[in-house]
């Protein structure tokens, strides 16, 4: 019975990109429609707020704030335009190859933590669209259960409306403005990584299959010497070579394929974090102005989070690929007869050069770049603080 890997593994990312239209099998005019109406929301927010910069007296402090606001859409912008990947065709060819019920446990392993990880990020953001909800209608709730002079939707309209520079009539339009786009740029978000993260666990247990099949090898050399077992050492070298080599392939085909855009997304994201960590520092009683502490507090760790998670992202794939080795460096292969010897000595070779996952050929994915790209966040910050 042929499973299907698309609906056992990735059944909950192809809801969530269909309802963004960024799913890339069977691409209906709906979807089209979908994918513009998407795509020119967020352009048109982002163009909304950049142009209030033009239309309003300049001030510092409201220029930072947009400026924040403009580039946390114009990343998700980005990422939106950035992503479409076809991978049913490669990990359906995968899943078919798998030669034993160890091998297929290996996969399923790694598959269900890539859509395990999708659930979970999806009750997040369910819980985060319901904490949005609340705090945007308690203000009205309060006005009815403790009403006052200055209400509480008051204060939230004389927010929004000091916030974006705009008239009080213009309110409700702006306000259902930001929460449509909010509301497409975090599924978009949501859509986009859960779908790459399940990708690159897809690919660790690729590697790891890839581990199991070299020590699989070994320990048949070591049982008996015969012509039959030399034949199948061979066999199972060739297909661990054969599934570690695909492994790297759409690693290296999953960085190509968002390489301009992700380096892109790493200077805003690094802009955005400076920008919002000037803010804070800009806020002349932090506690009493709560909400924009909060604002910014909130960008920053949405930025610290997602800077981090991609950067594992890269340091496990390389992980991944340096046990390999260590697999086969480890298991007694000098053991072996000489011929299968030479062959393991030359896949060790392959060692010497580190996997990695290089964006823009600047950026190598791993938690020391992740540490680089934080302490260059704080260098802009300090630069823009000697600069007042």
């Amino acid at each position: 019975m042929s499973i299907s890997v698309q609906e056992r593994y990735f059944s909950w990312n192809r809801i969530l990109l269909l309802a963004v239209g960024l799913w890339p099998y069977h691409q209906s005019r709906f979807a089209r429609f979908q994918a513009a109406l998407c795509l020119s929301s967020l352009t048109s927010f982002i163009v909304f707020v950049l142009s209030r910069l033009y239309f309003v007296e300049y001030s510092f402090e409201f220029t930072i704030n947009l400026l924040c606001m403009s580039m946390y859409f114009t990343f998700l912008l980005i990422k939106y335009i950035s992503f479409w990947i076809n991978i049913e065709t490669q990990f359906q060819y995968i899943y078919k190859r798998l030669k034993n019920s160890k091998e297929i446990a290996i996969y399923n392993k790694y598959g269900n933590i890539g859509k395990r990880i999708t659930v979970g990020f999806i009750i997040v953001a369910i819980c985060d669209l319901a904490c949005l909800i609340a705090m945007q209608c308690w203000p009205f709730i309060f006005d009815m259960i403790m009403p006052k002079n200055v209400t509480y939707a008051r204060h939230l309209i004389v927010t929004v409306t000091k916030y974006f520079a705009i008239q009080e009539k213009h309110f409700y339009l702006v306000f259902l403005h930001l929460n449509a786009v909010a509301v497409v740029g975090g599924f978009s978000f949501l859509a986009i990584g859960t779908m790459l993260l399940s990708c690159f666990k897809h690919i660790c247990g690729m590697f790891r299959i890839a581990s199991y099949r070299f020590e699989h090898a070994i320990t048949i050399t070591l049982q008996s010497i015969t012509l039959k077992n030399k034949t199948m050492v061979y066999k199972e070298v060739i297909c661990a070579v054969d599934i570690h080599r695909k492994a790297t392939e759409f690693a290296i085909f999953l960085e190509k394929s968002m390489d301009r855009s992700f380096f892109i997304i790493i200077m805003v994201i690094v802009l955005c974090m400076s920008f919002n960590l000037y803010g804070i520092f800009q806020i002349e009683s932090p506690m009493q102005e709560i909400e924009k502490t909060t604002e910014h507090l909130l960008f920053i760790i949405f930025i610290f989070i997602y800077m981090f998670v991609g950067n594992y992202i890269g340091q496990e794939i390389t992980d991944y690929n340096h046990h390999v080795f260590l697999i086969v460096y480890n298991v007694p292969w000098y053991l072996a007869p000489l011929q299968i010897q030479k062959l393991i000595l030359f896949l060790l070779q392959r060692n010497n050069k580190v996997f990695t996952l290089t964006i823009g050929g600047l950026f190598t994915l791993s938690l020391e770049c992740f540490a680089s790209l934080v302490s260059a966040s704080v260098s802009y910050f300090t630069l823009m603080l000697s600069l007042q």
